[in-house]
């Protein structure tokens, strides 16, 4: 197996940042920084290339570490690093349309992700934002892109839209900016309540232009099955899920460490850790968090293997992501209970994890969807005759 890229001594660096990107609304500047150092953006990049040819299974278990540390730079970092496993992962499967993803970010390109749109719940399936294709073979784009993780600092932007030009057949088309490119704006709105350095800022696009080289996708609007669109889902919710892992571990360990450390007046001054009402809840919360890497591991394994599950993909990436961040919540809220009115406090890590972790419902895919997948999984589509 490829070796890891983070040593203790890193994270323990990374770690000691947390607060003070929270604190301040920064991006995590520095972290990226040492990260690039580390080789760490590169890890899907074929070692010919300079990168470490890593699997997404082992991208997924370093993200869980560094999630351990710092979720919000492990969230962000998310997106470069799906782009490049998708890159990795259609190369594999004989499409070599996104080697230059791979090229560029083995030269130090970071990567970022500009789909998700208000008041788009389709998210793969159709676009608000307008493509308007363009003699050359390029496209403009006009539209609005939220939760643009990465913002300080992307150089190549993945832009996606609906062009309506043949209105009895509109497609999706997929493609990416450059940095120095016009048309399009950032504007510094990140304000949130947790993940604060991922700076995912609003972007609006004015007509910013994608080059015919530069447009990776076009497809009919729908769903698709079309391996581009598989690798992206697939990647996403796993890496995705990753980061609500490692909250949920370094939530457990934050919470042992706390009633290690402290004792019971009503039980004569015995270590609370002792206390058997804290026990059952810790194990109840380790229990849990026990349950999360199996299920990630092997579904990444299969991705990684070339598992020909068809439809049936979907209700089990969807809802891996849905357990996974629903579990990471009731970790986290076990944990904050058993250590005390302490975690309340705003510069508490737990109370810092308490918020990063909510981010996870707002992620695609939504339970609503993943119920929607299995419903269909089990039931098959609905026949709208009642009952």
């Amino acid at each position: 197996m490829t070796r890891s890229l983070l040593d203790d001594a890193q994270l323990e660096r990374i770690r000691g940042r947390a607060a003070r990107y929270d604190r301040d609304n920064a991006f995590f500047a520095e972290d990226l920084d040492e990260l690039k150092d580390a080789g760490y953006l590169r890890q899907c990049v074929p070692v010919a290339l300079g990168g470490s040819g890593a699997s997404l299974e082992h991208v997924l278990h370093e993200q869980i570490r560094l999630a351990t540390a710092a979720p919000a730079t492990a969230l962000a970092l998310n997106m470069h690093l799906l782009w490049t496993a998708v890159a990795r992962m259609l190369a594999e499967w004989g499409d070599p349309s996104l080697d230059w993803v791979l090229r560029e970010a083995a030269d130090g390109q970071v990567f970022a992700f500009g789909v998700s749109e208000p008041g788009n719940d389709e998210v793969l399936s159709d676009s608000l934002t307008r493509a308007e294709p363009q003699p050359d073979g390029g496209y403009r784009f006009f539209g609005t892109k939220i939760f643009g993780s990465l913002s300080p600092a992307w150089t190549r932007l993945s832009v996606f839209g609906r062009d309506d030009s043949d209105p009895g057949a509109p497609v999706l088309v997929h493609g990416f900016i450059e940095r120095d490119a016009a048309g399009y704006r950032i504007l510094e709105d990140w304000n949130a309540l947790g993940m604060r350095a991922t700076q995912s800022h609003t972007t609006i696009l004015e007509g910013a232009f994608v080059p015919a080289e530069r447009v990776v996708r076009v497809l009919p609007v729908g769903p698709s099955a079309d391996p581009f669109v598989f690798a992206i889902f697939a990647g996403f919710e796993l890496l995705i899920s990753a980061v609500y892992v490692g909250i949920g571990e370094r939530a457990l360990a934050l919470a042992v460490e706390s009633v290690r450390s402290r004792t019971s007046l009503r039980a004569g001054g015995a270590p609370l850790a002792d206390d058997l009402d804290v026990r059952s809840a810790l194990a109840d919360a380790g229990i849990a968090q026990d349950g999360q890497y199996a299920q990630l591991t092997a579904l990444a394994r299969d991705v990684d293997s070339g598992v020909a599950a068809g439809a049936e993909w979907f209700p089990r990436l969807s809802g891996a992501k849905v357990r996974v961040t629903r579990t990471a919540r009731e970790v986290v809220d076990r944990c904050v209970a058993v250590a005390g009115g302490a975690s309340y406090r705003a510069d508490s890590e737990l109370s810092r994890l308490a918020r990063d972790v909510l981010a996870g419902q707002f992620h695609p895919s939504s339970e609503r969807a993943a119920r929607r997948a299995m419903a269909a999984s089990l039931l098959g589509p609905v026949t709208g005759r009642g009952a």
